[in-house]
């Protein structure tokens, strides 16, 4: 029997908003915060989006803003911009320190360890751990 793989936001964490149970709470952000690292059992920043892209789409979220759409809408539209999707994806596929990470996760939830995955982005913001959950969740129906 395996674990379950879920995805939340540190801030649902912080303000118990999150329905979790027994989850280690997985960060999978690139560069965090100094206090990101109290709210996770861990953190996984090779997991999360490669720096470059993030800087790309924050930039043009930024620029969408002053266009005045609001922050969620200027993040999502920024996000499509950017290709974000697919060059995360493609980044999960080709680092190897991804690579690496994802099948350790693999593993221990495949040995019945359950996963929360963990990042900044609210729930109206689309967001890499949701691809990620999808990507680790088929490697494990494909085991």
């Amino acid at each position: 029997m395996s674990g379950a793989v879920r995805e939340t936001y540190v801030a649902a964490i912080q303000h118990d908003l999150a329905d979790l149970a027994d989850e280690t709470l997985v960060g999978v952000v690139r560069e965090p915060t100094p206090w990101f690292h109290a709210a996770v059992d861990e953190n996984h920043p090779e997991l999360g989006p490669p720096s470059d892209l993030l800087r790309e789409t924050k930039r043009r979220a930024e620029d969408l803003q002053l266009q005045g759409l609001c922050e969620e809408g200027a993040h999502n539209a920024a996000w499509d911009e950017t290709n974000f999707e697919s060059r995360y994806l493609t980044y999960l596929e080709e680092d190897d320190d991804a690579g690496r990470a994802l099948d350790g996760l693999v593993a221990r939830v495949a040995d019945a360890e359950s996963v929360a995955l963990v990042c900044f982005e609210g729930e109206r913001k689309r967001c890499h751990r949701t691809l990620l959950q999808d990507r680790l969740r088929a490697r494990l129906d494909a085991a």
